[in-house]
């Protein structure tokens, strides 16, 4: 981020707020089951902590909520987010409460790494209605949301919604990205039925084309856009993986392909990938298909590394000229 942004930043100006659990991520070095690996490389992971870092990456001014435990997990998290240009002003650390963490096997094949979660009861389980956190996320003009955020616990659920509904009624524009994890939820009933109804308040919905099958009981990418645009989201994206994004707007709808990737590294984060390139894309003022198109060009770049946030670029990288 440029010495401009950050006085925006600073100044209280965002482009756009996020709001979810940061979490360590233990990459293994060696392949093999967990129980077998002896050696690991740390990073950030998060899906909303990977979107802010892609727009913040591509100079936009993001600002991010979320609750940490006092640990050196924490602290870790907060220098990476400095580093990285976010607005942390609303990111709370409670001394009583551990930071989350999870783990990621090293994958040679290309195949989807397998993944271990420890965060229940974490600090961000503990995230609950706040006045603070309601008019921060009102000085941004954009609230991107996913579904991992409702799940992590009943609080965090009311304060979600309770954000979602507060933008949508003041004319700001909402994102949601389905994002499932069914391991975090009751029951699949209990999963669907809540992220349809958050999507109800979401001008922009981006789901997998897995995840919209099982949210929608459609089997198309045009029978899951016309579900949520029923529904009232102006805009739908479906990620197709290989395949590329079908888009559906008032302007239009169509598919567009992604670039081709020569090797596949890790999967993870692809599309939190997909968000940035969507999100920033809109925020510039470009069409949804040209939106689309730097989704899946993000989306292809990041599974051509480690981590979960390795990939995303900057400007330059994306070949993009300076926002300023």
């Amino acid at each position: 981020m440029n010495d401009q942004a950050a006085v925006a930043v600073q100044a209280g100006e965002l482009d756009v707020v996020t709001l979810g659990e940061a979490l360590s991520l233990f990459i293994a070095r060696q392949t093999g089951p967990f129980e077998q690996v002896t050696q690991f490389d740390r990073a950030p992971a998060g899906a909303e902590l990977n979107v802010a870092v892609g727009l913040s990456r591509l100079a936009h001014r993001v600002g991010y909520v979320s609750r940490l435990g006092d640990d050196s997990l924490g602290r870790h998290l907060l220098a990476f987010m400095d580093a990285q240009g976010i607005d942390r002003r609303c990111i709370d650390v409670d001394a009583s409460q551990r930071t989350g963490l999870m783990f990621k096997t090293l994958q040679k094949d290309g195949q989807d790494p397998r993944t271990e979660y420890h965060r229940r009861g974490t600090a961000a389980s503990h995230m609950r209605p706040d006045a603070r956190v309601s008019d921060y996320c009102a000085s941004a003009r954009w609230l991107h949301l996913t579904g991992i955020s409702p799940a992590l616990s009943d609080s965090v659920r009311e304060l979600v919604f309770e954000l979602a509904m507060q933008a949508r009624a003041a004319g700001r524009r909402v994102s949601f990205d389905p994002n499932l994890r069914p391991a975090l939820w009751l029951d699949q009933a209990t999963m669907v039925s809540s992220l349809n109804d958050l999507a109800r308040h979401a001008d922009l919905v981006l789901p997998g084309i897995s995840e919209g099958r099982l949210l929608t009981g459609r089997d198309t990418p045009e029978g899951i856009a016309d579900f949520y645009r029923e529904r009232g989201a102006s805009q739908v994206v479906v990620k197709l993986g290989p395949d590329g994004a079908y888009y559906a707007g008032p302007d239009g709808s169509g598919t567009v392909r992604p670039p081709r990737v020569e090797t596949v590294v890790d999967t993870v984060g692809a599309g939190d990938g997909f968000a940035v390139g969507v999100i920033s894309a809109l925020l510039e003022g470009l069409d949804l298909c040209e939106a689309a198109m730097r989704g899946n060009a993000i989306g292809a770049r990041v599974v051509q590394f480690p981590g979960d946030n390795d990939g995303l670029p900057t400007r330059s990288e994306l070949g993009l000229n300076s926002l300023r």
